[in-house]
């Protein structure tokens, strides 16, 4: 069910949004609806449940002391970039 709401917003920037809203093909009624539905979707507080194989695999791997990761994430930045 939609409901009517009254805001009161800057002229330039009702202007704006209104150019961006026409630019786009959408009402100005729609664009603030996404917007506020996209800040206000609840987020995963991490309630994930892990798979017994991912879990199976938790500390396959090791790593020495003196392993540097600063530069192993370096490594990753410039190969991922």
């Amino acid at each position: 069910m939609d409901s009517k709401l009254t805001l009161k917003l800057n002229n330039l920037v009702i202007e704006r949004a209104k150019r961006y809203a026409k630019d786009h093909n959408q009402s100005l009624s729609k664009l603030i609806e996404n917007y506020l539905q996209a800040i206000t979707v609840e987020k995963d507080k991490g309630d994930t449940e892990i798979s017994p194989l991912v879990m199976s695999l938790t500390g396959v791997i090791t790593l020495d002391d003196d392993t540097d990761r600063g530069k192993y994430t370096d490594y990753l930045a410039a190969k991922y970039q």
